[in-house]
C-alpha cells in the first residue's frame, strides 16, 4: 500500500516541484534583467520538461532504460493526441505558419531520428541495440540548432511581445523557491521511478507498459495545464507552441543527457510507440491543412483525443 501512496504523491510532489522552480527561476531572472523571450525558451522550456528529466535520470542511473524510453514516447504521443485535443475542444487552436510549417517538421524530425538511432541492429547490424552515448551528444547537437533558430525568430518579434504578469519575490524567497523544487523533483522523480518498477512486478506487467501510459500522463500534466488554460484564455500560440518545443526537448534533451549517463538499450517491440509518436506528429501537420487553414478545430481535438484512448487501449491488450 505504502508503494501506491509513495508513487501517487511523487507526481504530486514532482510537478509541484517543477512549479517552484520556474516560479523562483523566473523571479530571479527578472530581477538580473532577463528578458522575457529568453527566460521562456530556457527557465519555462526546461520546467515544463523537468519532470520528464528527473524521472529519466533516476531511471538511467538505476539501469531501468525502458521506463526512460517509454516515459518520452509515452509523453511526446499524450502531448498531441490527448493534450492538444482536449486544448481544441476548450477552443480551436490556430497555429502561425513557422509552427506548422519549420516546428512540426522539426519535432517530426526528432522522433524519426530516434527511430533510426535507436534500431543499430536494423540500420548497421550492431550487437548493441539503443541509443548510446555518441547518439546522446547528436541528440544534444539538434537541440542546440533548435534553440538557435527559436532565439533567432523569437528577436524579430520580441519587441511586439507584451510584458507577462508574473509573480515577483524578494532573492532569498526566489533561491529557496529553486532549492526546494529541485529537491521536490528529486524526491517525487525517485518515488515514481521506485514505484512504477514495483507496480510492474506485482502485476506481472512489462516497465514499459506503465511508463508509457501512468508515468506519461503523470509527467505530462504540466503541458496539459499550460495548454488547457492558454486555450481557455485564446492564447493559441502557448497552446501549441508548448506541446511542439515540449516534444523536441523530451528527445533531444531529456534522452540526450539519459544516454550520456548510461547507454538505452532499445527493446524492437517499442517501435510500435515509436511509429505511433510518428503517426500522432504526421496527424497533428495534416490537421493544419484540413477545414479552417493551420487550425485544429473541436471535431478534430475529439478525433484526436479518441485515438488516443484507442492507443492505450491497444497497449493494454497486448502488453
Amino acid at each position: 500500500m505504502l508503494t501506491y501512496i509513495l508513487f501517487i504523491a511523487g507526481f504530486i510532489v514532482l510537478i509541484k516541484g517543477a512549479d517552484f522552480l520556474v516560479d523562483g527561476s523566473v523571479s530571479i531572472a527578472k530581477k538580473l534583467k532577463i528578458s522575457n523571450i529568453v527566460i521562456g525558451l530556457t527557465i519555462v522550456s526546461f520546467g515544463t520538461s523537468a519532470p520528464e528529466f528527473f524521472i529519466n535520470i533516476f531511471a538511467s542511473a538505476k539501469g531501468d532504460t525502458e521506463i526512460a524510453i517509454g516515459n518520452i514516447l509515452g509523453s511526446n504521443i499524450a502531448n498531441i493526441l490527448l493534450i492538444l485535443g482536449v486544448a481544441s475542444i476548450i477552443y480551436p487552436i490556430t497555429a502561425k505558419k513557422n509552427t506548422v510549417m519549420k516546428e512540426i517538421p522539426f519535432s517530426l524530425l526528432a522522433i524519426a531520428l530516434l527511430g533510426i538511432m535507436a534500431n543499430d541492429k536494423i540500420f548497421e547490424g550492431s550487437l548493441f541495440n539503443g541509443i548510446g552515448r555518441i547518439d546522446g551528444l547528436v541528440f544534444l547537437s539538434f537541440l542546440i540548432v533548435f534553440l538557435y533558430y527559436t532565439f533567432g525568430i523569437s528577436k524579430s518579434s520580441e519587441e511586439n511581445i507584451e510584458e507577462e504578469k508574473t509573480k515577483s519575490f524578494g532573492m532569498i524567497q526566489s533561491i529557496c523557491f529553486v532549492i526546494f523544487g529541485i529537491v521536490g523533483l528529486i524526491i517525487g522523480g525517485n518515488w515514481i521511478v521506485d514505484g512504477a518498477i514495483k507496480i510492474a512486478e506485482s502485476f506481472k506487467i512489462s516497465q514499459s507498459l506503465i511508463a508509457l501510459t501512468v508515468v506519461a500522463i503523470g509527467t505530462s500534466l504540466p503541458e496539459l495545464a499550460t495548454s488547457a488554460v492558454a486555450a481557455y484564455k485564446k492564447q493559441s500560440d502557448i497552446a501549441i507552441g508548448n506541446v511542439v518545443g515540449s516534444n523536441v526537448f523530451n528527445i533531444f534533451w531529456v534522452l540526450g543527457i539519459s544516454a550520456l549517463i548510461r547507454p538505452l538499450p532499445f527493446n524492437s517491440s517499442s517501435n510500435t510507440d515509436v511509429f505511433m509518436t510518428i503517426f500522432a506528429t504526421v496527424i497533428l501537420f495534416i490537421a493544419m491543412f484540413i477545414g479552417r487553414k493551420h487550425t485544429i478545430e473541436r471535431w478534430q481535438g475529439v478525433i484526436m483525443v479518441l485515438m488516443y484512448i484507442g492507443y492505450i487501449t491497444f497497449l493494454i491488450a497486448t502488453r
